[in-house]
């Protein structure tokens, strides 16, 4: 039970990536994340739904044109932290960037999480 409500947590948070709309960005991050969330990433700690805005919309906005995220792996739940592979490519063959997150829930929600990315690669 545990596993599924981290990934749906979890898918909701990608979806976000994948908006059809900048608008819906907010409203996806809601369903997922606490309001209090923590956001660890390249550019190093962030706090609040905004903050994790303000990164969903910069990867939206790559300049190689809008990406699609998606999760590659299952979710993987050891005890209080899930993780999770992902891949970010760009269309038509563009950059592509592929990591891990840990997160962490709360009340069926996601208040911390780590993006570990790796290299940028082209598709094979």
């Amino acid at each position: 039970m545990q596993e599924e409500t981290a990934q749906s947590a979890i898918d909701t948070f990608v979806s976000a990536f994948n908006a059809s709309d900048d608008s819906y960005v907010t409203a996806l991050l809601s369903q997922a994340l606490t309001s209090d969330v923590i956001l660890w990433g390249p550019l190093g700690r962030s706090e609040g739904i905004e903050a994790v805005e303000r990164f969903v919309l910069d990867i939206r906005r790559h300049p190689a044109g809008a990406g699609r995220m998606v999760r590659t792996s299952g979710v993987d739940m050891p005890g209080e932290w899930a993780r999770y592979s992902w891949v970010f490519t760009t269309p038509e063959g563009g950059p592509r960037l592929a990591g891990t997150d840990v997160v962490h829930l709360r009340r069926d929600r996601i208040d911390q999480v780590i993006v570990f990315a790796g290299d940028i690669k082209p598709l094979p």
